[in-house]
């Protein structure tokens, strides 16, 4: 079967545990984009966690981002969609995430946004690799609360990191049991993301197949974590990588080598 779309994940899956692209994964998307076999991230990532990116791969012209809330064009440097959430919504979630005094990080369409002296966090709630793009791209603010209120109708995702998975599940718990307008998806090893009722990665990648008339069964959804399962189960070829938990790779119809040894490769050598 000739497949007409390819949508990476990015931590995990497209970057390595360095957080860098291999050098032969990125000429392999690059032979297959001259197939004019289009490429999407499909990532949490906001369009400023991307920034290096763009250069790097310019042949990736659509982005899944913020975990289904933005559908981005990189070439006209514009979202073609965006779903946003409430500041209220926001605020109560915050407020019962702040029982398990997790880090917290908010995403617009193109600002990435932590408390003031977060950073300092990081190590601890397991996103320490993440420091030197943070200290990068994001904005600190000295009230966090204070400019979400500001900014409502702009977030597009809120994610709430923990010390532990456990403290992770505390969190989702009490958010799901307030039935907050949420959709709620694990990610790393002990964040929650937070995004828009009814949005996810597979949401996302629905409406690029749409805008491609690309039907889903013809599209390659390749990930390695919980926040992919949306996108896996609803791809007509769902691939995971070899660092994949094995219930992800139980989902998908194709388990690739790791992100350290080019599972990309593999994907494409096999399916395109």
């Amino acid at each position: 079967m000739a497949y007409k779309l390819l949508a990476l994940d990015m931590d995990g899956t497209l970057l390595d545990s360095r957080k860098h692209v291999l050098p032969r994964t990125r000429d392999a998307l690059q032979q297959l984009a001259q197939t004019s076999v289009p490429i999407a991230y499909c990532t949490g990532r906001c369009v400023s966690e991307l920034m290096d990116y763009p250069t790097e791969l310019p042949f990736i012209r659509y982005g899944v981002l913020s975990s289904g809330a933005v559908l981005y064009d990189f070439a006209r440097g514009e979202a073609l969609e965006l779903h946003a959430l409430r500041a209220d919504d926001v605020l109560r979630a915050m407020e019962l995430a702040n029982e398990e005094y997790c880090m917290m990080h908010a995403m617009s369409l193109t600002t990435s946004v932590v408390q003031t002296g977060a950073l300092e966090l990081m190590d601890s709630v397991g996103m320490g690799i993440y420091v030197p793009m943070f200290e990068q791209i994001a904005t600190q603010v000295e009230d966090f609360a204070a400019w979400i209120g500001a900014h409502d109708g702009e977030v597009v995702k809120i994610n709430f990191y923990h010390r532990t998975p456990q403290s992770r599940d505390c969190t989702r718990k009490r958010i799901e049991e307030a039935g907050l307008p949420l959709a709620l998806a694990n990610a790393e090893e002990t964040s929650v993301e937070c995004s828009a009722q009814g949005i996810s990665k597979a949401e996302g990648l629905r409406a690029l197949a749409s805008l491609l008339s690309i039907d889903m069964a013809d599209v390659v959804a390749i990930g390695d974590s919980y926040n992919d399962v949306e996108a896996l189960q609803a791809v007509g070829m769902p691939v995971a990588m070899g660092n994949a938990p094995d219930d992800i790779k139980a989902m998908a119809r194709l388990v690739v080598a790791d992100n350290d040894h080019d599972g990309i490769v593999e994907a494409i050598e096999r399916l395109f």
